[in-house]
């Protein structure tokens, strides 16, 4: 079976290159051509030998993908939906600010976290990307014109800390000086609280961003809407928090999505106060994006209002999640669903 040839680093490129009689700088030139300039194809690496093509093209495929469909929202994010080599769907999505453009990408086909609100669970789990399937999302937006791509938050299907090994790989690649070289500090990791990876991946040397997908104060609400709560309590995934801010100096988002009637109270609000309080974070509230296949409804902007303003009078850093992409298919999974079931408004 053939091996991902983006998934290796210039070090694995190169023991791969040098094993077919190659010099060295062989593996530069094709590195440069995957990961600066992000061919799709080895046709279009004009300065390495069609001998050398042909031979990695018997024991490597690049991982190209096709675009299968794409949305733009009148505020200018862009949504593609990408089939990769063996077939799987994901998506992945652009978002212009005003002085950088982010993208969203996938870590998994599908996701088994089986959060209540979030539509990447409907159709379950298939599999993890390979740090190369990661990369190629960021490459297939910059070649779509929905770049350049200057921020990354791992932030669509799939939970990137159950994906650890590729997802770190990708991280130190993407960053890579020879490759696309983003600042590290510019990617985020959005996690839904596997414990044991926060602390591993404090240990790694990577001053990244940590978000939280958090939603609930309170154990027993948070064990409704997601199934992680049962293993992971909220005091174990606010302990691996601070460890994680102590270890790297980066303080942690907490993402909180809005939902109607079940945790957009002012309890709600008092209680995370108190979670959070003399705790180096930032919580992003998040108004719910509404999911057909879910029962759980957005809350009125008067009540995230009230939210807020709460978390403001306890000193807690806060803001509202501008609203980006709601006239499309925005939510994580939304559009790779209803194209598979055959559904378009």
């Amino acid at each position: 079976m053939k091996k991902d040839i983006r998934s290796l680093t210039l070090p694995e490129l190169r023991e791969a290159v040098l094993a077919y009689g190659e010099k060295p700088f062989r593996a530069n030139q094709v590195y440069e051509w995957l990961h600066k300039k992000c061919v799709p194809g080895m046709d279009q690496m004009t300065n390495v030998p069609k001998y050398l093509k042909e031979r990695m093209g018997q024991d490597f495929h690049v991982g190209s993908t096709q675009v299968v469909t794409r949305q733009e929202s009148k505020d200018g994010t862009h949504k593609l939906l990408i089939r990769l080599q063996d077939g799987s769907l994901i998506e992945t999505v652009s978002m212009p600010y005003r002085d950088w453009t982010t993208a969203c990408i996938s870590s998994q086909v599908g996701c088994a976290q089986g959060c209540a609100f979030c539509a990447s669970a409907v159709g379950g789990f298939r599999r993890s990307l390979t740090s190369g399937e990661m990369l190629e999302q960021v490459y297939q937006l910059n070649r779509e014109g929905c770049g350049p791509i200057s921020h990354v938050v791992v932030m669509g299907s799939g939970e990137p800390l159950n994906n650890y090994d590729n997802l770190v790989k990708w991280i130190r690649m993407i960053t890579d000086k020879d490759g696309l070289n983003l600042s590290v500090r510019s990617i985020t990791v959005s996690t839904s609280g596997i414990v044991p990876r926060i602390y591993e991946l404090s240990h790694e040397g990577l001053p990244i961003n940590l978000a939280i997908s958090l939603h609930a104060p309170f154990n027993e609400k948070r064990i409704e809407i997601m199934p992680i709560a049962r293993k992971y309590s909220i005091d174990q995934l606010i302990e691996a928090c601070k460890y994680f801010f102590r270890q790297t100096g980066r303080r942690i988002t907490i993402e909180y999505s809005l939902i109607k009637g079940f945790n957009d109270g002012a309890d709600d609000a008092r209680a995370l106060s108190g979670l959070l309080r003399g705790f180096q974070s930032h919580v992003n509230l998040i108004p719910m994006n509404p999911v057909r296949e879910s029962r759980f409804r957005e809350s009125e902007i008067r009540v995230i209002n009230r939210f807020r303003d709460i978390l403001e009078k306890n000193r807690i850093n806060v803001t509202i999640r501008r609203e980006m992409g709601r006239d499309i298919d925005s939510a994580c999974g939304q559009l790779r669903w209803h194209y598979m079931e055959g559904i378009h408004d």
